[in-house]
């Protein structure tokens, strides 16, 4: 029902063809400046629009301002009479009125009553609307002559109402009045299409509405005869032919139902016909019959928006359903309290009531057009208003059915509202605002591992980022678009979220954005909360991948500086030690211990290990060490494909494997080591089994060497067993299930 774009593709029903035209998509997605939008026709028109507006309230500011009312106010007297008190004169409780003819007219309590719209009863419209005919034509010839129950007469004096004697509620209406105006006309200029026109047949209605009860408002009491009647059949048919345009425009959005046509027709037919006979009395019960016509029109409404809500659902509806769901309830429940009433004892209630209840349904159109970008202050606003509504429609209960005081009705129906208001507001804010599946703790250790992730795996980062969006919104669906954006947009009316892709890895990603539908499995609306949230994370998520990356880059600088320490410092002295041993053990010994250094050197040195060189080197370091102790190796390490291992991987297995083969050299005393690896799909079994003298391995205290074991085959996310190896010997398991990417932590 707003200017915003057309819909984006969001869930697809199965089979169907998801395919985006170009073209659209750069219409839709493409960033404009607000002012761009609005150059050429469109602001011309606005302006003239707002313009013709500004003329048409300041005329009818001039009408109403000079017409003569009565110098008196009307009040309801102690005994239900109607009391009429001059600026001069004591009041007097008038039951007649006299007219320049000098024909006596009977009026009462119900000239109180400002609109014969919401009185239920036929007969009292038609007794109200004669009251008010013989009031302004006896203002229009001069002096008001009033009589009492007694026969006393007495003239009150004629003046121009002026714009002093408007009153509050006339200027609060009129503003609220050329404020849907002007939202209606950049509705329906931003995007001229049928929907958007409904909209602004149902605006304009209650904008007749909210200009017929701002002037009815006025304290000083005086209009021209005819407008009464007038008053019952335009707003009559204002009412209706809102009800009409609702179920015309869930017919075909936001999704087009069959037969909907049909339906519509039927409901514009009957919302004429009806006017149509009201109009000429020929239908007993009007005010009945308009009632149950706009309440049924509410309730076919909520029955289409159902409708569509089903597979694939869609946010927009289950919105539109929960705000027509609470004005059926208020109207409901504002038209039985009406009913109940007597309208000549409480004819200022009943207008009150009624007006509070429109200002509720505009407020919802104000809010139609703005559903996904509803700030907090149209939220309150709108929430407030029905609330209202139901603080008003309780005091008329108490008055009306327990005969309560005025004073305790309204506070027990505040008292009600206000409880209303306390529990309403969180569940209406939730509709819109995201419930956050992710906690701020769960959010930073999400992105941290994203940033280690993408750091390990660049080519990773779409897959990586759609999961981080799913986490945070629960879409039903997520497509990526090759469309360039420069920050995260809500559209197709908050059905879908368009966010860019960070550039976080090394490797280009071919799409630049992604498409978000439907957040919280079609719950709920997108928003520019949501939007500014999507901003927030990628901005977070880059930092941290830039951040991740200068620690990275430090931590290799680091341990090349300690590689070159260890080869420069601790190499030297080995070596010197070399040439000196006292004995040939002495000096292979040293040799060896010289060649390990070498190698955690190199390795600490290299930033990654191709898998290949470093089986290589681990099968030649343990065969030797092996061959020393006269002990008999026997190897076997599969691969289904050669790749870089990370600094942390290669360490972890290298210590792993020197720390198991000393433990089966110098501990269990073995003759035969067997060492079998398999790394498959990413997955890493690795064994390592002698047939020493070490036996219930449950019992063994776990010092330094095994511990460092355990927590190497952790760090790589693995778990790691050692059991008895048959008769003789020690069996240990190693198992990592992803290898392949684990990261350095």
């Amino acid at each position: 029902m707003s200017s915003l774009p057309t819909r984006i593709p969001g869930p697809q029903p199965a089979g169907s063809d998801a395919h985006v035209d170009d073209a659209a998509w750069d219409r839709r997605l493409r960033i404009r400046s607000p002012s761009a939008r609005w150059i050429g026709w469109r602001l011309r028109a606005l302006v003239l629009a707002a313009l013709v507006g500004c003329v048409a309230m300041f005329a009818l500011l001039r009408v109403v301002t000079a017409w003569p009312a009565l110098d008196a106010t009307l009040s309801l007297g102690t005994n239900g009479t109607l009391q009429v008190s001059g600026p001069t004169a004591p009041p007097i409780d008038a039951s007649g009125l006299v007219d320049r003819e000098g024909r006596a007219h009977h009026i009462d309590a119900l000239l109180l009553q400002r609109s014969a719209r919401w009185l239920a009863g036929d007969a009292d419209r038609i007794d109200l609307a004669r009251q008010h005919d013989v009031l302004g034509a006896a203002l229009a010839a001069g002096p008001v002559r009033l009589t009492d129950g007694r026969g006393v007469m007495r003239e009150i004096a004629v003046r121009p109402r002026g714009a002093a004697g408007l009153g509050w509620t006339f200027w609060l209406l009129a503003s609220l009045a050329l404020l849907l105006y002007l939202v209606t006309m950049v509705v329906v200029l931003t995007r001229p299409e049928p929907r958007n026109v409904l909209y602004a047949l149902m605006a304009f209605a209650q904008i007749g509405n909210l200009m017929f009860v701002a002037v009815l408002s006025t304290p000083t009491p005086g209009w021209p005869p005819g407008l009464m009647h007038w008053e019952q059949i335009l707003r009559t048919l204002f009412d209706l032919a809102t009800a009409a345009a609702l179920v015309h425009v869930t017919n075909m959005h936001p999704r087009r139902l069959p037969q909907g046509d049909l339906r519509a027709l039927s409901g514009w037919l009957l919302a004429l016909g009806l006017t149509a006979l009201l109009g000429a009395g020929r239908l007993g019960h009007g005010w009945w019959w308009t009632q149950g016509l706009a309440i049924g029109g509410a309730v076919l409404t909520i029955v289409q928006l159902s409708w569509i809500r089903r597979e694939p659902p869609h946010p927009l509806a289950h919105q539109l359903a929960r705000l027509c769901g609470a004005m059926i309830v208020t109207l409901v429940l504002l038209t039985a309290m009406i009913a109940a009433l007597d309208v000549r004892l409480h004819a200022q209630a009943a207008f009150i009531g009624s007006t509070v209840w429109l200002i509720a349904l505009v407020a919802m159109l104000l809010m139609l057009p703005f559903l996904s970008r509803t700030q907090q202050l149209m939220r309150e606003f709108s929430l407030l208003a029905g609330v209202s509504t139901v603080a008003t429609a309780l005091d008329l209960l108490f008055v009306a059915i327990f005969s309560l005081g005025n004073f305790a009705s309204m506070t027990l129906a505040l008292f009600i509202a206000l409880a209303l208001y306390a529990g309403a507001r969180q569940w209406l804010v939730s509709q819109f605002v995201s419930q956050q599946r992710l906690t701020t703790e769960r959010l930073f250790e999400r992105v941290y591992r994203m940033a280690r992730e993408v750091q390990l795996h660049p080519g990773d980062v779409l897959e990586q980022w759609t999961a981080l969006l799913r986490d945070l919104f629960d879409p039903l669906d997520a497509q990526p678009v090759a469309r360039v954006v420069r920050q995260s947009r809500v559209v197709s009316e908050g059905a879908s979220l368009v966010v860019p892709i960070p550039p976080l890895g090394s490797t280009p990603v071919a799409q630049d954005a992604i498409v978000l539908g439907f957040a919280d499995r079609g719950r709920r609306l997108f928003i520019e909360d949501d939007a500014r949230l999507a901003d927030r994370v990628v901005d977070l998520v880059t930092r941290a991948v830039a951040f991740d990356q200068a620690v990275e880059r430090a931590r290799s600088e680091e341990r090349v500086r300690i590689a070159q320490d260890l080869h420069d410092d601790i190499g030297a002295r080995l070596l010197t030690l070399m040439y000196k041993a006292p004995t040939p053990e002495m000096e292979d010994y040293v040799r060896h211990t010289l060649k390990d250094l070498k190698t955690l050197t190199r390795g600490l040195a290299a930033p990654t290990h191709p898998l290949s060189h470093a089986v290589a080197e681990w099968k030649s370091d343990i065969g030797q060490r092996l061959a020393a102790a006269d002990c008999e190796l026997r190897w076997s390490f599969t691969y289904d494909r050669d790749f870089e291992l990370t600094v942390v991987q290669w360490s972890a297995l290298t210590r792993v494997l020197r720390e198991l083969v000393s433990n089966s050299l110098a501990h269990a005393r073995a003759s035969r080591v067997e060492i079998d690896a398999s790394l498959q799909r990413g997955a890493l079994d690795l064994t390592v089994a002698d047939n020493g003298v070490g036996r219930r391995p449950e019992a063994w205290a776990h010092g330094l060497g095994l511990g460092g074991v355990r927590k190497r085959v952790k760090q790589l996310g693995g778990s790691v067993v050692w059991a008895e190896n048959g008769e003789h010997g020690i069996v240990c398991r190693v198992a990592v299930p992803e290898f392949v990417r684990v990261g350095d932590s």
